[in-house]
Protein backbone atom coordinates (compact mmCIF):
# COMPACT_ATOMS: atom_id res chain seq x y z
CA UNK A 1 0.00 0.00 0.00
CA UNK A 2 2.83 2.52 1.07
CA UNK A 3 4.83 1.48 -2.80
CA UNK A 4 1.50 2.35 -4.42
CA UNK A 5 1.31 5.44 -2.62
CA UNK A 6 4.80 6.52 -3.36
CA UNK A 7 4.00 5.79 -6.87
CA UNK A 8 1.17 7.84 -7.26
CA UNK A 9 3.11 10.52 -5.84
CA UNK A 10 5.75 10.10 -8.21
CA UNK A 11 3.92 9.62 -11.30
CA UNK A 12 2.03 13.04 -10.28
CA UNK A 13 4.97 14.60 -9.38
CA UNK A 14 6.65 13.92 -13.14
CA UNK A 15 2.97 15.02 -14.97
CA UNK A 16 3.55 18.18 -13.22
CA UNK A 17 7.24 18.76 -13.82
CA UNK A 18 6.11 17.91 -17.37
CA UNK A 19 3.50 20.31 -17.85
CA UNK A 20 5.43 22.70 -16.32
CA UNK A 21 8.64 22.07 -18.58
CA UNK A 22 6.26 22.47 -21.27
CA UNK A 23 4.95 25.71 -20.41
CA UNK A 24 8.61 27.19 -20.34
CA UNK A 25 9.22 25.43 -23.71
CA UNK A 26 6.50 27.27 -24.89
CA UNK A 27 7.34 30.79 -23.58
CA UNK A 28 11.14 29.96 -24.90
CA UNK A 29 9.42 29.71 -28.82
CA UNK A 30 7.48 32.36 -28.32
CA UNK A 31 10.35 34.85 -27.28
CA UNK A 32 12.54 33.37 -29.92
CA UNK A 33 9.38 34.28 -32.54
CA UNK A 34 8.92 37.96 -31.30
CA UNK A 35 12.67 38.45 -31.43
CA UNK A 36 12.52 40.92 -28.28
CA UNK A 37 13.79 38.42 -25.43
CA UNK A 38 12.35 38.93 -21.94
CA UNK A 39 13.12 42.20 -20.77
CA UNK A 40 11.83 45.03 -18.49
CA UNK A 41 13.45 47.75 -19.69
CA UNK A 42 10.85 48.84 -21.67
CA UNK A 43 9.07 49.76 -17.87
CA UNK A 44 11.27 53.02 -17.72
CA UNK A 45 10.33 54.70 -21.20
CA UNK A 46 7.06 57.18 -21.09
CA UNK A 47 4.49 55.64 -21.55
CA UNK A 48 2.88 58.68 -23.84
CA UNK A 49 -0.76 57.91 -22.74
CA UNK A 50 -3.35 59.50 -20.31
CA UNK A 51 -5.01 58.34 -17.84
CA UNK A 52 -8.85 59.03 -16.99
CA UNK A 53 -8.74 57.90 -13.17
CA UNK A 54 -5.59 58.36 -10.78
CA UNK A 55 -4.84 58.42 -7.59
CA UNK A 56 -1.61 59.70 -7.30
CA UNK A 57 -0.72 62.29 -9.96
CA UNK A 58 0.48 61.32 -13.20
CA UNK A 59 1.36 62.77 -16.55
CA UNK A 60 2.07 61.07 -20.18
CA UNK A 61 5.81 61.60 -19.34
CA UNK A 62 5.85 59.36 -16.54
CA UNK A 63 7.08 55.82 -17.18
CA UNK A 64 5.14 52.55 -18.00
CA UNK A 65 6.60 51.57 -14.34
CA UNK A 66 4.70 54.78 -13.03
CA UNK A 67 1.03 54.19 -14.93
CA UNK A 68 1.07 50.86 -14.17
CA UNK A 69 1.52 51.34 -10.18
CA UNK A 70 -1.20 54.08 -10.60
CA UNK A 71 -3.79 51.14 -12.28
CA UNK A 72 -3.14 49.19 -9.67
CA UNK A 73 -3.95 51.30 -7.03
CA UNK A 74 -7.20 52.11 -8.48
CA UNK A 75 -7.58 48.35 -8.36
CA UNK A 76 -6.92 48.25 -5.20
CA UNK A 77 -8.66 51.58 -4.53
CA UNK A 78 -12.32 49.80 -5.79
CA UNK A 79 -11.42 46.54 -4.93
CA UNK A 80 -11.31 47.80 -0.91
CA UNK A 81 -14.16 49.95 -1.68
CA UNK A 82 -16.01 47.02 -2.90
CA UNK A 83 -14.86 44.36 -0.05
CA UNK A 84 -16.46 46.93 2.72
CA UNK A 85 -19.81 48.01 0.91
CA UNK A 86 -20.85 44.24 -0.48
CA UNK A 87 -19.99 42.45 2.89
CA UNK A 88 -22.25 45.31 5.09
CA UNK A 89 -24.95 44.63 1.88
CA UNK A 90 -24.68 40.98 2.04
CA UNK A 91 -25.37 40.79 6.00
CA UNK A 92 -27.88 42.85 6.01
CA UNK A 93 -29.58 40.66 3.16
CA UNK A 94 -28.29 37.46 4.67
CA UNK A 95 -29.72 38.72 8.03
CA UNK A 96 -33.20 39.75 6.26
CA UNK A 97 -33.39 37.00 4.48
CA UNK A 98 -34.13 34.90 7.90
CA UNK A 99 -36.12 37.78 9.49
CA UNK A 100 -40.09 37.66 11.11
CA UNK A 101 -40.98 40.74 8.88
CA UNK A 102 -42.34 39.25 5.64
CA UNK A 103 -41.90 42.46 3.37
CA UNK A 104 -38.33 42.71 4.49
CA UNK A 105 -37.69 38.55 3.92
CA UNK A 106 -38.97 38.59 0.33
CA UNK A 107 -37.03 41.76 -0.46
CA UNK A 108 -34.36 40.16 0.53
CA UNK A 109 -35.29 37.29 -1.56
CA UNK A 110 -36.22 38.71 -4.29
CA UNK A 111 -32.69 40.96 -4.91
CA UNK A 112 -30.72 37.82 -4.01
CA UNK A 113 -32.58 35.68 -6.94
CA UNK A 114 -32.76 38.73 -9.51
CA UNK A 115 -28.58 39.65 -9.12
CA UNK A 116 -27.39 36.00 -8.90
CA UNK A 117 -29.32 35.32 -12.53
CA UNK A 118 -27.59 38.55 -14.35
CA UNK A 119 -23.90 38.50 -15.85
CA UNK A 120 -22.01 40.82 -13.89
CA UNK A 121 -20.58 42.57 -17.04
CA UNK A 122 -24.43 43.38 -17.98
CA UNK A 123 -24.45 44.91 -14.60
CA UNK A 124 -21.61 47.36 -14.88
CA UNK A 125 -22.92 48.42 -18.36
CA UNK A 126 -26.40 48.70 -16.61
CA UNK A 127 -25.09 51.08 -13.84
CA UNK A 128 -22.74 52.70 -16.10
CA UNK A 129 -24.66 53.44 -18.93
CA UNK A 130 -28.88 53.61 -17.68
CA UNK A 131 -27.32 54.40 -13.74
CA UNK A 132 -25.25 56.69 -13.46
CA UNK A 133 -24.44 58.31 -17.05
CA UNK A 134 -28.27 59.43 -16.80
CA UNK A 135 -27.87 61.59 -13.41
CA UNK A 136 -29.18 64.67 -13.16
CA UNK A 137 -27.52 67.76 -11.29
CA UNK A 138 -28.60 67.07 -8.24
CA UNK A 139 -27.39 68.32 -4.78
CA UNK A 140 -28.61 66.03 -1.70
CA UNK A 141 -27.35 68.45 1.40
CA UNK A 142 -24.44 70.34 1.63
CA UNK A 143 -22.33 67.25 1.08
CA UNK A 144 -23.65 64.85 -1.69
CA UNK A 145 -23.65 65.94 -5.11
CA UNK A 146 -24.77 63.60 -7.94
CA UNK A 147 -24.28 64.60 -11.56
CA UNK A 148 -23.55 62.50 -14.98
CA UNK A 149 -19.65 63.62 -14.55
CA UNK A 150 -19.66 61.28 -11.22
CA UNK A 151 -20.47 61.96 -7.55
CA UNK A 152 -19.11 64.51 -4.91
CA UNK A 153 -19.17 63.18 -1.56
CA UNK A 154 -17.61 64.67 1.51
CA UNK A 155 -14.97 66.44 -0.62
CA UNK A 156 -14.18 63.40 -2.64
CA UNK A 157 -14.77 63.45 -6.39
CA UNK A 158 -16.09 59.82 -7.53
CA UNK A 159 -15.79 59.54 -11.39
CA UNK A 160 -18.98 57.78 -12.88
CA UNK A 161 -16.67 54.76 -13.89
CA UNK A 162 -15.42 54.54 -10.63
CA UNK A 163 -19.00 54.84 -9.24
CA UNK A 164 -20.62 52.38 -12.07
CA UNK A 165 -17.59 49.25 -11.23
CA UNK A 166 -18.03 50.36 -7.51
CA UNK A 167 -21.56 49.76 -7.28
CA UNK A 168 -21.95 47.15 -9.29
CA UNK A 169 -19.22 44.57 -7.93
CA UNK A 170 -21.12 45.77 -4.26
CA UNK A 171 -24.62 44.58 -5.81
CA UNK A 172 -23.44 41.42 -7.41
CA UNK A 173 -20.73 40.13 -4.62
CA UNK A 174 -23.23 41.12 -1.80
CA UNK A 175 -26.15 38.86 -3.37
CA UNK A 176 -23.83 35.67 -2.90
CA UNK A 177 -22.36 36.95 0.81
CA UNK A 178 -26.09 37.43 1.77
CA UNK A 179 -26.58 33.54 1.10
CA UNK A 180 -23.54 32.23 2.73
CA UNK A 181 -24.68 34.33 5.65
CA UNK A 182 -28.06 33.23 5.56
CA UNK A 183 -26.01 29.67 5.49
CA UNK A 184 -23.96 30.23 8.49
CA UNK A 185 -27.07 31.97 10.49
CA UNK A 186 -29.07 28.95 9.85
CA UNK A 187 -25.89 26.56 10.94
CA UNK A 188 -26.69 28.31 14.58
CA UNK A 189 -28.65 26.08 17.31
CA UNK A 190 -32.47 26.95 17.22
CA UNK A 191 -31.72 27.08 20.77
CA UNK A 192 -29.72 29.90 20.94
CA UNK A 193 -32.27 31.93 19.31
CA UNK A 194 -34.85 30.43 22.06
CA UNK A 195 -32.49 31.51 24.56
CA UNK A 196 -31.96 35.14 23.71
CA UNK A 197 -35.63 35.62 23.32
CA UNK A 198 -36.94 34.37 26.76
CA UNK A 199 -34.27 36.95 28.27
CA UNK A 200 -36.24 39.42 26.45
CA UNK A 201 -33.35 39.99 23.97
CA UNK A 202 -34.11 41.81 20.67
CA UNK A 203 -33.80 40.33 17.34
CA UNK A 204 -31.26 42.48 16.25
CA UNK A 205 -29.57 42.88 19.00
CA UNK A 206 -29.36 38.98 19.71
CA UNK A 207 -28.57 38.34 15.86
CA UNK A 208 -25.26 40.61 16.36
CA UNK A 209 -24.39 39.27 19.94
CA UNK A 210 -25.74 35.70 19.90
CA UNK A 211 -25.90 34.37 16.19
CA UNK A 212 -23.20 35.85 13.87
CA UNK A 213 -20.56 35.41 16.59
CA UNK A 214 -21.21 32.18 15.88
CA UNK A 215 -21.84 31.44 12.66
CA UNK A 216 -18.46 33.03 11.85
CA UNK A 217 -16.63 29.84 11.62
CA UNK A 218 -19.06 28.55 9.05
CA UNK A 219 -19.14 31.87 6.88
CA UNK A 220 -15.48 32.78 6.35
CA UNK A 221 -13.89 30.00 4.45
CA UNK A 222 -17.10 31.05 1.73
CA UNK A 223 -16.83 34.49 2.55
CA UNK A 224 -13.11 34.40 1.53
CA UNK A 225 -13.70 32.91 -2.12
CA UNK A 226 -16.19 35.63 -2.74
CA UNK A 227 -13.43 38.13 -1.94
CA UNK A 228 -11.34 36.92 -4.08
CA UNK A 229 -13.83 36.59 -6.78
CA UNK A 230 -14.64 40.30 -6.40
CA UNK A 231 -10.68 41.00 -6.80
CA UNK A 232 -10.89 38.47 -9.67
CA UNK A 233 -13.94 40.11 -11.22
CA UNK A 234 -12.78 43.50 -10.87
CA UNK A 235 -10.62 43.45 -14.30
CA UNK A 236 -14.53 43.61 -16.15
CA UNK A 237 -13.81 47.58 -15.32
CA UNK A 238 -12.25 47.96 -18.88
CA UNK A 239 -15.82 47.60 -20.34
CA UNK A 240 -16.65 50.76 -18.75
CA UNK A 241 -13.46 53.06 -18.97
CA UNK A 242 -12.48 52.35 -15.90
CA UNK A 243 -8.34 53.11 -15.28
CA UNK A 244 -7.57 49.83 -13.45
CA UNK A 245 -4.27 47.71 -13.77
CA UNK A 246 -5.83 45.39 -16.57
CA UNK A 247 -6.99 48.24 -18.68
CA UNK A 248 -3.25 49.89 -18.38
CA UNK A 249 -1.42 46.92 -19.19
CA UNK A 250 -3.93 46.18 -22.05
CA UNK A 251 -2.57 49.73 -23.26
CA UNK A 252 0.68 49.23 -22.32
CA UNK A 253 1.31 45.28 -24.17
CA UNK A 254 -0.87 47.21 -27.40
CA UNK A 255 2.27 50.23 -27.43
CA UNK A 256 5.28 47.93 -26.30
CA UNK A 257 4.09 44.63 -28.09
CA UNK A 258 5.65 43.21 -24.67
CA UNK A 259 2.81 41.15 -24.32
CA UNK A 260 4.74 38.10 -22.69
CA UNK A 261 6.06 40.73 -19.86
CA UNK A 262 2.71 42.42 -19.78
CA UNK A 263 0.94 39.37 -18.55
CA UNK A 264 3.10 37.91 -16.03
CA UNK A 265 2.79 41.51 -14.19
CA UNK A 266 -0.43 41.51 -14.43
CA UNK A 267 -0.45 38.05 -13.35
CA UNK A 268 2.39 38.31 -10.62
CA UNK A 269 0.28 41.56 -9.32
CA UNK A 270 -3.20 39.86 -8.98
CA UNK A 271 -1.82 36.55 -7.53
CA UNK A 272 0.28 39.14 -4.82
CA UNK A 273 -3.96 41.01 -3.83
CA UNK A 274 -5.36 37.40 -3.61
CA UNK A 275 -2.29 35.95 -1.28
CA UNK A 276 -3.11 39.14 0.52
CA UNK A 277 -6.69 38.57 0.94
CA UNK A 278 -6.20 34.76 1.34
CA UNK A 279 -3.58 35.64 4.36
CA UNK A 280 -5.61 38.14 6.08
CA UNK A 281 -8.88 36.14 5.94
CA UNK A 282 -7.16 33.06 7.05
CA UNK A 283 -5.59 35.17 9.93
CA UNK A 284 -9.15 36.33 11.42
CA UNK A 285 -10.86 32.57 10.78
CA UNK A 286 -7.67 31.54 13.10
CA UNK A 287 -8.42 34.84 15.87
CA UNK A 288 -11.96 33.75 15.46
CA UNK A 289 -11.74 30.39 16.22
CA UNK A 290 -9.27 30.80 19.26
CA UNK A 291 -11.92 33.39 20.93
CA UNK A 292 -14.47 30.80 20.44
CA UNK A 293 -12.62 28.14 21.69
CA UNK A 294 -11.80 30.30 25.07
CA UNK A 295 -15.35 31.25 25.36
CA UNK A 296 -16.12 27.50 25.96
Amino acid sequence: MRQRRLLVQVAVAAVLLGLVALLVNNLAVNLIRTGLGLGFGWLGRPAGFALAETALPYAPSDSYLWALTIGWLNSLKVIAAGLVLATGLGVAAGAARGSNNRLLRSLAGSYVALIRQIPLLLQLLFWYFVAFLGLPSVPIGGLIRLSNQGIQLLGLNLSVEFCAVLVGLTVFTGASIAEIVRGGINAVPRGQWEAFRSLGIGEGLGLRRIVLPQALPAILPALTSQYLNLAKNSTLAIAVGYADLYAVSDTTITQTGRAIEGFLLLLLSFLLLNLLISGGMAAFNRAVLGRLNRSR
